[in-house]
Protein backbone atom coordinates (compact mmCIF):
# COMPACT_ATOMS: atom_id res chain seq x y z
CA UNK A 1 0.00 0.00 0.00
CA UNK A 2 2.69 2.45 1.37
CA UNK A 3 5.06 1.84 -1.85
CA UNK A 4 2.02 2.02 -4.47
CA UNK A 5 1.52 5.31 -2.55
CA UNK A 6 4.99 6.32 -2.96
CA UNK A 7 4.82 5.05 -6.55
CA UNK A 8 2.44 7.31 -7.52
CA UNK A 9 3.39 10.34 -5.67
CA UNK A 10 7.07 9.83 -7.98
CA UNK A 11 4.75 9.38 -10.98
CA UNK A 12 3.39 12.69 -10.46
CA UNK A 13 6.50 14.51 -9.82
CA UNK A 14 7.96 13.32 -13.08
CA UNK A 15 4.96 14.60 -15.10
CA UNK A 16 5.87 18.09 -13.37
CA UNK A 17 9.34 17.76 -14.43
CA UNK A 18 8.46 17.88 -18.35
CA UNK A 19 8.99 20.99 -20.68
CA UNK A 20 5.97 21.34 -22.66
CA UNK A 21 8.23 22.91 -25.63
CA UNK A 22 11.05 20.07 -26.16
CA UNK A 23 9.34 17.76 -24.01
CA UNK A 24 12.66 17.39 -21.93
CA UNK A 25 12.68 15.83 -18.24
CA UNK A 26 14.44 18.78 -16.09
CA UNK A 27 14.13 19.81 -12.74
CA UNK A 28 13.89 23.46 -13.65
CA UNK A 29 10.66 22.75 -15.01
CA UNK A 30 9.24 22.11 -11.65
CA UNK A 31 11.26 25.47 -10.20
CA UNK A 32 9.82 27.80 -13.36
CA UNK A 33 6.17 26.17 -12.72
CA UNK A 34 6.46 27.58 -9.29
CA UNK A 35 8.05 30.86 -10.15
CA UNK A 36 6.46 31.87 -13.77
CA UNK A 37 3.65 29.44 -14.10
CA UNK A 38 5.14 27.80 -17.29
CA UNK A 39 5.71 24.29 -17.57
CA UNK A 40 9.40 25.15 -19.76
CA UNK A 41 13.16 24.37 -18.96
CA UNK A 42 15.99 26.94 -18.33
CA UNK A 43 17.33 26.10 -21.86
CA UNK A 44 13.41 27.26 -23.28
CA UNK A 45 13.19 30.25 -21.67
CA UNK A 46 16.62 31.59 -22.21
CA UNK A 47 15.59 30.18 -26.13
CA UNK A 48 12.49 32.22 -25.37
CA UNK A 49 14.19 35.28 -23.78
CA UNK A 50 16.88 35.92 -26.60
CA UNK A 51 14.86 35.02 -29.72
CA UNK A 52 10.97 35.98 -28.63
CA UNK A 53 9.49 35.19 -32.30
Amino acid sequence: MIKEQNQEDKDENDKNDICEECLDNHESVFQNLILNGYKICKFCKTSKTIFPI
